[in-house]
């Protein structure tokens, strides 16, 4: 199935399907097609990310220009604690404590 998928450009659900797959050859032990699955992902794809949703980059974006939440919560048409909240996820994936950190590692990175 996670084939059929990247065949028609569904990269959100390949990756699904692909690490159910994977998960599965994992309770059977079956390292070979375990890596298999594991270079049907793209690569690039998650490398761009580094883990962050599309929202998460969204105000990443934001973010890095010095906008507070309230601005970001503007823009973006959501609340202020929802903003909070994906700062929060942001700086834990960074694995940094802080705004600027953030967009450093952004820039680092070439995620902005």
């Amino acid at each position: 199935m996670g084939l059929a998928y990247l065949k028609l450009n569904d990269h959100d659900t390949a990756k699904i399907e692909i690490s159910a797959a994977r998960a599965v050859f994992q309770q059977l032990g079956a390292t070979t097609d375990i890596h298999k699955v594991d270079s049907l992902i793209p690569k690039h794809e998650s490398d761009k990310t580094h883990g962050l949703t599309p929202r998460e980059l969204e105000v990443l974006q934001i973010l890095a220009t010095g906008k507070t939440n309230k601005e970001i919560a503007n823009e973006l048409f959501i609340s202020e604690r929802t903003v909070d909240r994906h700062v929060s996820n942001i700086l834990g994936k960074f694995g940094v404590d802080s705004r600027a950190a953030a967009t450093a590692y952004a820039y680092e990175h070439d995620m902005i």
